[in-house]
């Protein structure tokens, strides 16, 4: 047990920026406290000492905020930064070097015995506040995103995100280097960024705002093939449409602000 206290603690150091010393983390880190004496409680509770290892449980939670069943499996170098509100039920497993933040329930959806709790493989993240409810498993080195609400399995290495929760897959945003060079060029060159995303962003939003970019791109594109065609069956039709009336400094802008984008997709069609 000494030596799990020691993995424990250097989580802390290794997860946490703010740990100075070890006598810090044991005197003010609530979650080392938590885990502490829940290794104590699964112990008793292993044993058959079930009324002490619930009265040790209910101790814990009344002095860190933290309620771990003492049921509750948990491995190696577990770590729970803040920790207030978070809540571990009985059937729950926890595989070694998993992250949770304050607010977290591992819970059930049912009132049968048995396993009826979730099961965190090694790795694994868990934000603030996050849901994770059922008797299914989140794999390896998978994130579940703060707020998100999860009732089914997660595959190993995806990132949860939302309510209910959806799947952001890594490779999904890697696929195709040259058409995501082709929408960040296009959308730069209209000053477009979605929800204030970043590039190293993936995000369902996202990714529908790029199928949106496509769409406009090849619709802009058809309407100037349309104009030029135009323009070489009537060689009046550019001058009349632009000689037909005077344009306001309104009209000259987003004339000029076409003009800006159509060289940008020139410069795109080249590449």
């Amino acid at each position: 047990m000494l030596k799990q206290l020691k993995e424990d603690i250097k989580a802390v150091f290794a997860r946490d920026p703010a740990a100075r010393n070890t006598l810090e983390v044991l005197t003010t880190y609530p979650g080392i406290h938590a885990i502490m004496m829940h290794r104590v409680a699964h112990e008793l509770w292993q044993k058959d000492c079930k009324g002490a290892a619930r009265l040790l449980s209910s101790f814990s939670r009344f002095a860190t905020g933290i309620e771990i069943h003492p049921g509750a499996k948990i491995g190696k170098r577990f770590f729970i930064d803040h920790g207030m509100g978070v809540v571990i039920g009985e059937t729950a497993e926890i595989g070694d070097d998993v992250t949770l933040y304050h607010g977290v329930t591992l819970g059930g959806t049912t009132w049968k015995t048995g396993k009826r709790h979730p099961t965190l493989e090694d790795g694994v993240v868990v934000g603030a506040g996050a849901k994770i409810l059922g008797p299914f498993t989140v794999g390896k080195g998978a994130k579940v995103g703060s707020n998100a609400v999860v009732t089914k399995a997660v595959p190993a290495g995806v990132t949860a995100v939302g309510n209910p929760a959806r799947y952001i897959y890594k490779d999904a945003e890697k696929n195709n280097d040259k058409d995501e060079a082709r929408r960040r060029d296009y959308a730069q060159s209209i000053g477009f960024a979605p929800y204030a995303t970043t590039a190293d962003q993936s995000d369902p939003i996202l990714e529908g705002m790029r199928v949106l970019l496509d769409r406009i791109q090849n619709n802009e594109t058809r309407m100037n093939n349309l104009c030029q065609r135009l323009s070489e069956l009537d060689p009046s039709f550019k001058k009349e449409n632009q000689d037909e009336q005077p344009f306001s400094d309104e009209e000259l802008k987003i004339l000029e602000e076409v003009r800006r984008e159509c060289g940008a997709q020139n410069k795109i069609s080249k590449t």
